[in-house]
């Protein structure tokens, strides 16, 4: 069992920057993959990033690459997603993930742990 809380979150203006945390239970943190997805009101779960377990590789989708950051601290039991040049349209909760192996980093399906998430709200 993995259970993970999330914190950072905040209200931003537009092309300000977030740091999100994600704090994981458990001895076996190193052993998960870890992924961010974020649901706007009315908006299905959206994949956001991910990381393997050893970090050694990272996922973005397409409307966060080059701004969006995901690192993690295995010694610290914590996944991060540093969000810089924040727009409104990144106005979200965002939860975090876990899966030993996520059958797509990008699909929710495939995470089998769940944060409760963390409220991002971008202002214009």
């Amino acid at each position: 069992q993995v259970q993970l809380v999330e914190s950072g979150g905040g209200l931003v203006q537009a092309g300000g920057s977030l740091r999100l945390s994600c704090a994981a239970s458990g001895r076996t943190f190193s052993s998960y993959a870890m992924g961010w997805f974020r649901q706007a009101p009315g908006k299905e779960r959206e994949f956001v990033s991910a990381i393997t377990w050893r970090g050694s590789n990272t996922y973005y989708a397409d409307s966060v690459k080059g701004r969006f950051t995901i690192s993690r601290d295995n010694a610290k039991n914590t996944v991060y997603l540093q969000m810089n040049s924040l727009k409104p349209e990144d106005t979200a909760v965002y939860v975090c993930a876990a899966d030993r192996s996520p059958s797509a980093w990008y699909d929710p399906v495939g995470y089998d742990y769940w944060g409760q998430g963390t409220q991002v709200t971008v202002s214009s």
